[in-house]
């Protein structure tokens, strides 16, 4: 169960309920049950004893912080029918990290030391909200998550899955093969490998998963098919070739890139205008990425992209700064301003405005400049956050399909990152 009002307006997306499923998943743990409910006590409670009336395991989710729409705590202690208590270590460590900062503790946050008496506090070693293990008469277990992400997950890794592990709930029930795909719109894939998909009878299944420009492919059965499920992973693998960029479930084009210029000895520049740094940043997501990466140029308006990357003014008048020109200047700009191997850049018309009937919303131009140089256009759909994700999705892959293509060491088998030799 998800908590939060704020979930259930336009525009926001609830980001742990994707993860409870995936680490529950890889548990061999089926989700039957799944909500996400506003801040009001009444529904909180009884979404959790529908949920606990449903299931052995219930994941709560959000509102343990210190304000008074924070009722997570106060929820669960009703439908146990206990009283809250104040838990002296959470207390303790809550006042700790208040200080650490130089901070006196606002009283409020005493709210979030409270826990359903009879319960166990799990510490959160990332935020002020320790989560909570209760069972139920039952032998059912209610657990409450911190809603940040980052401590959501955390806290599961360290506390939750360890108990679960311990209640017999083992990884082993299940094998799973992973392909990572780029390029491909997810239609064509699926068309691609429409004759290798199992039926739902079969004991090895197929779940495609598609997000900003990426597509996961899990091939998933019983421990005692591992042979059949590496087999069909093989199979689609090759029948999608360099689409596929990794066999490692959670890797994203970023790491598939950095690992490819860390193979060649390589370093890349990269020129952003309508993407704003967000290649920059998933570059720099990458733990060791200064290896293959020092240049990052934000060129947005046109005075930028001639005096920062030598962009020829011609080109900004005769063809404008969206334009297969301005992108390839771009690119070979921010090669030789670096002195690296590669350079990449992007120009285009992430909306809401600005389009016209010759170079619509949506319009994007990438280029690549290096031993190999490449220009891709594009019509992306979506709104101005989506266009512009797409875009870095759409540079990162054209860079590796141009590290693919000048061949030398990092080459990789079967499109897969596999090193070398």
């Amino acid at each position: 169960m998800a908590v939060g009002t704020e979930l259930l307006a336009p525009g926001r997306v609830d980001r742990n309920t994707p993860l409870l499923k995936e680490r529950l998943s890889d548990l061999g743990v089926p989700v039957r049950f799944s909500a996400v409910v506003p801040d009001e006590r009444s529904i909180m409670e009884e979404t959790l004893r529908t949920a606990l009336g449903r299931c052995r395991y219930v994941l709560a989710c959000g509102g343990l912080g210190p304000t008074t729409d924070d009722l997570t705590r106060f929820a669960a202690a009703g439908v146990l029918g206990v009283r809250l208590i104040e838990d002296a270590a959470s207390l303790a460590s809550i006042e700790s990290r208040f200080r650490n900062r130089g901070i006196e503790m606002p009283e409020v946050n005493r709210r979030q030391a409270l826990i359903p008496e009879g319960a166990t506090a799990l510490p959160n070693p990332l935020g002020t909200a320790p989560g909570v293990l209760a069972r139920t008469g039952t032998g059912a277990w209610l657990v409450l998550l911190p809603g940040p992400p980052s401590e959501l997950a955390a806290m599961f890794d360290a506390e939750v899955r360890p108990r679960l592990e311990r209640e017999g709930l083992r990884a082993a029930g299940s094998v799973r093969e992973t392909l990572m795909v780029a390029g491909l719109p997810e239609s064509v894939l699926q068309e691609r490998i429409l004759d290798l998909t199992p039926s739902p009878e079969e004991p090895v299944q197929l779940a495609i998963l598609a997000s900003r420009g990426e597509i996961e492919i899990r091939v998933t059965g019983p421990a005692g098919r591992t042979a059949a499920v590496r087999r069909l992973a093989d199979r689609m693998a090759e029948r999608l070739g360099s689409a596929v960029f990794s066999r490692t479930a959670g890797e994203h084009l970023e790491h598939a890139v950095g690992r490819m210029l860390g193979w060649r000895g390589e370093r890349a520049a990269i020129a952003e205008s309508l993407t704003g740094g967000l290649i920059t940043e998933r570059l720099t997501r990458v733990p060791g990425s200064s290896a293959w990466f020092d240049l990052g140029v934000v060129a947005y308006a046109n005075d930028a992209k001639r005096d920062l990357l030598a962009v020829p003014e011609e080109a900004l008048l005769s063809h404008g700064a969206v334009s297969e020109p301005v992108a390839l200047a771009m690119a070979d700009g921010a090669r030789r301003r670096s002195g690296n191997t590669w350079g990449v850049a992007v120009t285009g018309i992430a909306g809401p405005g600005g389009g016209s009937a010759e170079k619509p919303v949506g319009l994007v131009w990438v280029a690549v400049s290096g031993p190999v140089s490449r220009t891709r256009r594009f019509r992306l759909p979506g709104d101005r956050s989506l266009v512009r994700e797409l875009t870095a999705t759409a540079a990162l892959d054209l860079l590796r399909q141009s590290m693919l293509a000048a061949g030398g060491q990092g080459g990789v088998r079967a499109g897969v990152g596999e090193a070398p030799g």
